[in-house]
């Protein structure tokens, strides 16, 4: 058996491993989009988000509370955020967003429409290309198939009876 004998390389390498974690940003605040007001409005089901960006320090309003208080889940919380985080504009602007309609879900997906309609809206050149490839500026035109006359639901048939 051959003896490792480069033991300040491997080392090396743990260090730069050790020094970042899951829970590190390192590229926090370092998006190169312009930093000025922007509105945008989303829709998902029934839910209807009219979202204001604000240069600010990254404080969050829907509907009068804060984003810990309006979404305890912290997946819907990461959704809503994900169009900031993935331009890398955390801290830079304080969002207001006024939301009606629909269940928690389909109204953190407007929210996040309306985000990310208004970081493009601010700064096409720079956000656009990331925004579309992440497709975060497509409308998930799904909704609510309608009931029709002698079904129980949509497609929901009624029993088959042979006598």
């Amino acid at each position: 058996m051959a003896e490792n004998t480069n033991n300040s390389a491997v080392q090396e390498t743990e260090e730069e491993l050790t020094s970042y974690t899951t829970e590190t940003n390192a590229g926090a605040g370092t998006g190169t989009s312009a930093i000025e007001p922007g509105y945008g409005t989303g829709r998902r089901k029934e839910a209807v988000a009219r979202v204001r960006l604000i240069p600010g320090s990254g404080k969050w309003t829907i509907n009068g509370r804060t984003l810990e208080e309006y979404f305890p889940s912290k997946l819907l919380q990461r959704e809503v955020n994900s169009p900031i985080v993935l331009l890398k504009l955390e801290g830079k602007f304080d969002v207001v967003v006024l939301v009606d309609g629909g269940g928690t879900t389909g109204q953190a997906g407007a929210i996040r429409l309306g985000v990310a309609r208004a970081l493009n809206a601010i700064d096409r050149d720079a956000n656009r290309a990331a925004l579309k490839k992440a497709g975060m500026l497509t409308r998930d035109a799904r909704v609510v198939e309608r009931k029709k006359a002698g079904l129980h639901k949509a497609r929901r048939a009624p029993q088959f009876s042979k006598r």
